[in-house]
């Protein structure tokens, strides 16, 4: 049995704990390994030069693109002077090779080389350190694997990674959010996230109205007493498409009336994003990597650690911006697919006015039909997990226990299990699994053939289901993809027996 502790992953996150050395892995792989580095550069960020982490692969640039049928087998080098590990998000790689701290393996000490070797799943995917102060560093890139259609596609492909910056060391912004500075508007709201629960399976089945059982009433509770929501932890100096803000934005050369597939990572420490492709039409067709059904549109949004695949129609020439939104405020980010001699206006990083919040009513979510969903079987049993935590102190829970004093969701391999996520927070919380695809089969209660994912964004007061096949046996992390929550301990495990 592996054995987890508190200390151990928290205090990765500050990059203090030595880890036993663990020898490089050793693979037989048909062609030379891709070379990918952690290490440090320098961004330019509004003028100012800005020392921050990165994935840098064999091109020179940020990331990995994978050709259908290519494996991923890649040599990672640890080019830091502290230590660090990559968790491959979105891929099913062999529990060995899933990259979080002591789970099973130590992290990667300075200078040290280790091998992956494992077949990828197609889509649109990201890597990233899984000690959070290093993912705020921005220790993440994006992990593409490509498929055949898409080789054969008419049709130009663009990444648009996204990221919060602060120009402050991020142990002192992670410290700043902990103390919870800033945020008297949560003191003593949320009396129901401090509830401690106890187990799986018999939990009672909370009574929830409007959002929480799938209505629109939720946005409507923003400001009002005790159901004060918080949609932002920290105001960062900078929110970053492709490594630059809007000040000098990632300008990409496009084709007069071409069609482009747009793959929006959203690689944000602590931030949800709408995108919104102003005059061109776009067709969402794919969410965490997973086609699902078109649905056209010109604005959409995704949490932390989630992705989306937009396919845009060009006109005949110009340029256009395609911004990405911070819910709440005004701040925004964005790139602009340009043709050829077309002039590039300025763009304002503020707009006039708060983007809303991010799908509190999962409306989005609720219109996302997977075009190939799991097989059509009964769940073994439900399994309720309840998301809880609050600002004042800030400590964010599952089951009213952090990591450490967890209460793991349990499976056996190749049972079929649903997991019922009930937010009792006012915080909403994008949760992934490791090693798994889940299909959304329930939100506030209403069945669906929902989309496949690996990371729910589950708003305030709301409940969604998801139904998974339980795969390799071993031991899979299932947490919050918002950094500063996983960093108190929001975090268990979905152990999965032989």
């Amino acid at each position: 049995m592996i054995n987890f502790s508190r200390r151990g992953f928290l205090a990765a996150g500050a990059a203090t704990v030595a880890y036993a050395h663990i020898p490089q892995f050793a693979f037989a792989q048909a062609a030379a390994p891709i070379q990918l580095t952690a290490g440090r550069r320098t961004l330019d960020i509004g003028g100012r030069a800005a020392s921050v982490l990165g994935l840098i692969g064999p091109d020179g640039r940020p990331g990995v693109t994978l050709d259908p049928g290519q494996r991923f087998a890649v040599d990672l080098t640890n080019d830091l002077d502290v230590e660090t590990i990559i968790h491959w998000h979105g891929q099913i790689p062999p529990n060995v090779q899933d990259g979080v701290p002591d789970a099973p393996l130590a992290a990667l000490k300075p200078g040290e080389v280790r091998s992956y070797d494992f077949a990828p799943s197609a889509g649109t995917h990201w890597m990233h350190s899984h000690i959070p102060i290093q993912e705020m560093q921005m220790l993440a890139a994006p992990l593409i694997v490509r498929r055949p259609e898409e080789i054969a596609a008419d049709r130009q492909e663009v990444v648009m990674f996204l990221h919060d910056f602060s120009f402050r060391p991020a142990e002192e912004v992670l410290a700043e959010i902990l103390s919870g500075a800033g945020h008297g508007d949560m003191d003593e709201t949320n009396a129901m996230s401090g509830m401690d629960h106890g187990g799986h399976g018999s939990m009672p089945m909370p009574q929830m109205s409007g959002a929480a059982q799938g209505g629109k009433d939720m946005a409507g509770m923003h400001g009002v007493g005790s159901m004060q929501m918080d949609l932002n932890d920290f105001d960062f100096d900078a929110y970053l498409a492709n490594d630059r803000t809007l000040d000098d934005p990632d300008t990409i050369s496009v084709e007069p009336n071409g069609r482009v597939l747009l793959r929006v990572i959203n690689g944000a420490a602590a931030t949800s994003f709408w995108i919104d492709s102003g005059d061109l039409p776009g067709r969402l067709v794919a969410v965490d990597g997973q086609p699902i059904e078109p649905i056209a549109g010109n604005r959409f949004g995704l949490s932390m650690g989630q992705r989306l695949d937009l396919e845009l129609e060009l006109p005949d020439s110009g340029a256009w911006p395609v911004l990405a939104l911070r819910e709440g405020a005004r701040e925004r980010t964005g790139v602009v697919l340009a043709t050829p001699g077309a002039q590039v206006r300025r763009i304002d990083p503020l707009a006039e006015a708060d983007a809303p919040a991010f799908d509190i009513g999962m409306e989005q979510e609720s219109r996302l039909r997977a075009v190939t969903g799991l097989a059509d079987r009964g769940a073994i049993r439900p399994i309720d997990v309840m998301l809880g935590g609050q600002m004042q102190p800030y400590v964010w829970t599952i089951d009213g226990k952090t990591w450490g004093e967890h209460l793991p969701v349990t499976a056996r391999s190749g049972d079929r299990v649903e997991i019922r996520f009930h937010n009792m927070s006012m915080m909403g919380h994008p949760m992934h699994l490791h090693g798994h695809h889940f299909q959304v089969v329930e939100i506030g209660g209403r069945r669906m053939g929902g989309a496949m994912r690996d990371t729910l964004y589950i708003p305030p007061m709301t409940m969604a289901t998801i139904a998974v096949d339980a795969g390799e046996a071993a031991r899979w992390m299932l947490h919050c993809h918002h950094m500063p929550h996983l960093s108190t301990g929001m975090m268990t495990e979905f152990v999965v027996a032989a």
